[in-house]
């Protein structure tokens, strides 16, 4: 025993030295990053396109396309991939931080790759609404570099940038192809009774008078350290213990992972005062995105709803900051049902991971190696889609799978059918719980205006440029990182003993048991801040349901019983479809639109598909690329005919001999061979496959063959297959 406590104190000496070294050198890490001219965490070299400091609205975001020297030239014709990240109190870099990353798997998909970033100070008078023009501007300029594109730019919009790509893309929806929006929250009054604590930050605190007062005390900029003060706090053991701890206790292999995290975790940013006052009114309290009432300055109602492109939101049950309902209510809040979100031609997939945190689904390795991985190699699969909603779910390969070769990478992307109601049965909205956030809104309202007619005035006289720096540097996140460092003069002599113990270094025996010891003592300590977090949030949840739930507050606020807080918006009239330009469109197209339509009744009863299928069907059509065909035109297509078949199938069905005998014979005969490949090899079909799949085949068979009439039921003209070109 006396030998274990022996080697236990020994390896607990030199851990205790090593740990102080890693410590120092992330202060020193922290120095550096500091002094960096465009300080970011990317993991790829890249060079400047565009800087938004030269735009006529200027900004300090800056567009760069990152190089990839290590692999081949992206091909031209594949669409551009941008990924922006969050400016959320961290720096750039995170979407780049690793190989196995957003960046690096569209890289290694072939695709041109760009990146939109910011400096850590913001420009004098920037907006949140200056910074959605500079996004347009960006865009613009990778469109304009890749004429050539089978598509527009996949925008990827990380957390923050998620919903700020959204409201740019309600603004400007002509520049984007599929969005993928990874830990975003967007309708933030959502939530899960008893596990989702940050929401009522804003309530409890009365309002963003707190957010207008800081602000103020920044004399005008917004110090990015108290946004990541607000992460720390959901999770006090992880700040307080389990983080410091795991890399005492695995001091031999931790260091390299701990320091390449604290670069990014410790790159405060700022943002300007009336920045984050237009985030706090407008979206932490006000909740105005998700029922498109945010007009623009220059009085563009920013309707989700406005958005053509597929719409990609990948969430986590285990990410506490942008938790599934808040990542999926504007779902909810947005239609009332099925046929509502089709009348309005829109394509949303949703992804749920089980576990991983809200970091975690930018960062993790596994997770950029799976969903990440599986969303670039199959974006123009997931640009087809008609309007709708659905679930992507990614499975491994199975070796009794059929046609394996047709997914790539070891995983399965299938794409299943859902409805609203399943987003509900995840949100699971309440009216009640609404009102309490309404009524919080309306208190948000009273307290700020108050504090800029009585309290404002007298905070920004007594405020100036050195006390808000003061202010700055004490900071209790800047002061963990800045006072220790080689600038400290007992720095020095721990970098030396840490060299003497790295060279005889001995580490205890994994069995020694004041190790076991060891392990236990930090699980109680974690155990009781665990304990102690879970006491606060729930006092914190029963205090806001106290308050905002009173009878009085709410009819005070405008909120009674009986009352709507927020009723559905208008129907968006520019996209209601014409019935009678339906009727018309109906005889409307040759080969390629009977094909697509005769797929789409064959498969009518199935609810999902996966990636085999969709590449397996291009491979097929591949000869009418190669003349000419281009996929953007084929999305079109296919969407009009799926809207199609959603008026009338019975109408579109009997067109089809119509649309046939615009197409040579060869080319017919070409396309039913092709119809029967796709519904035939994979799996076995369903009894009304095959039955439906037969009439098809039917039809093209009697179009396939010379100088068979047509009667066009829309002209009541009569066409002749020999006369006509494909």
């Amino acid at each position: 025993m006396l030998g274990a406590a022996g080697d236990y104190a020994r390896d607990s000496w030199q851990r205790m030295v090593l740990y102080a070294d890693v410590m120092r050198q992330r202060g020193n890490q922290y120095q550096e990053h500091l002094v960096e001219d465009v300080p970011n965490v990317l993991d790829f070299p890249a060079e400047i396109v565009m800087t938004g400091v030269d735009l006529p609205r200027p900004v300090n975001y800056g567009l760069v396309r990152i190089l990839a020297p290590d692999l081949p030239e992206p091909h031209p014709s594949k669409r551009p991939f941008v990924v922006v990240d969050p400016r959320a109190g961290h720096g750039p870099g995170i979407g780049g931080f690793k190989a196995e990353s957003e960046v690096g798997v569209a890289l290694r998909a072939g695709h041109p790759c760009y990146f939109i970033g910011f400096l850590p100070n913001p420009v004098p008078g920037q907006t949140v609404e200056d910074v959605m023009h500079a996004e347009v501007a960006f865009l613009e300029k990778v469109i304009a570099l890749h004429p050539h594109s089978e598509g527009k730019p996949t925008v990827i919009g990380n957390c923050q940038a998620g919903w700020q790509i959204l409201m740019t893309a309600a603004m400007r929806p002509d520049l984007f192809g599929p969005i993928i929006v990874a830990g975003a929250p967007v309708s933030y009054w959502a939530g899960w009774h008893g596990r989702n604590p940050m929401r009522y930050s804003g309530g409890t605190m009365g309002g963003s008078w707190a957010t207008a007062l800081a602000g103020d005390l920044g004399n005008g900029r917004f110090d990015g350290a108290n946004l990541v003060q607000n992460f720390e706090k959901l999770n006090p053991a992880n700040t307080h213990w389990s983080k410091q701890y795991n890399l005492y206790a695995n001091i031999d292999t931790e260091a390299p992972r701990y320091l390449e995290f604290e670069k990014y975790w410790g790159g405060h940013v700022f943002l300007n005062a009336v920045e984050m006052q237009y985030i706090v009114d407008n979206l932490f309290i006000g909740n105005r995105l998700a029922t498109a009432q945010l007009i623009t300055a220059d009085g563009v109602r920013l309707d989700l709803r406005n958005i053509r492109s597929p719409i990609v939101v990948f969430c986590s049950n285990g990410d506490n900051i942008t938790p599934p309902p808040q990542a999926l209510g504007w779902i909810s809040d947005l239609y009332r049902d099925d046929a509502d979100l089709q009348a309005h031609d829109q394509t949303i997939v949703y992804a749920v991971h089980d576990s991983i945190g809200h970091l975690g689904i930018f960062v993790s390795g596994k997770v950029g190696h799976k969903e990440h991985q599986k969303f670039a190699s199959n974006i123009d699969l997931i640009d087809l889609l008609p309007a709708g909603l659905y679930e992507a779910k990614i499975a491994d390969k199975m070796a009794d799978m059929p046609d394996l070769e047709l997914a790539s990478g070891d995983y399965v992307l299938s794409l299943e059918q859902r409805t609203i109601d399943d987003v509900r049965a995840i949100v699971q909205p309440s009216v009640e719980n609404e009102r309490k956030f309404a009524a919080a809104a309306r208190v948000s309202e009273i307290n700020l205006a108050l504090y800029r007619t009585f309290m404002q005035p007298w905070v920004r006289a007594v405020v100036t440029p050195q006390s808000a720096r003061l202010l700055e540097l004490t900071h209790p996140l800047r002061v963990s990182y800045e006072r220790w460092n080689d600038h400290n003069p007992l720095a020095r002599l721990v970098a030396k003993e840490a060299d003497k113990v790295r060279a005889r270094r001995a580490p205890v025996a994994p069995d020694n048991p004041l190790l076991a010891l060891q392990q236990a003592w930090s699980s109680a300590i974690m155990a009781g801040l665990n304990s102690w977090r879970d006491l606060r949030d729930a006092a914190t949840e029963q205090t806001f349901d106290m308050v905002y739930g009173n009878c009085l507050v709410q009819a005070l606020a405008g909120q009674g019983a009986g009352s709507i807080p927020r009723p559905y918006p208008g129907a968006v009239a520019s996209l209601a479809d014409d019935g009678a330009e339906l009727d018309d469109d109906i005889y409307q197209g040759g080969l390629v639109e009977a094909g697509v339509r005769a797929l789409f009744h064959v498969h009518r009863f199935r609810t999902a598909a996966d990636e085999r299928r969709f590449n397996l069907a291009l491979k097929l059509l591949q000869p009418l690329f190669d003349q000419g065909l281009r996929m953007d035109d084929f999305r079109v297509i296919v969407r009009r005919q799926a809207r199609l078949m959603q008026h009338d199938v019975e109408a579109s069905m009997a067109a089809l001999p119509v649309l046939l005998a615009r197409a040579q014979p060869d080319a017919v005969r070409a396309m039913a061979d092709g119809l029967e490949q796709v519904v035939l090899m994979l799996d076995a079909p369903t009894p009304d496959e095959k039955t439906s799949l037969a009439q098809m085949l039917e039809v093209f068979g009697r179009a396939a063959q010379p100088g068979t009439e047509t009667k066009n039921a829309a002209s009541g003209k009569t066409l002749t297959q020999s006369a006509t070109t494909a």
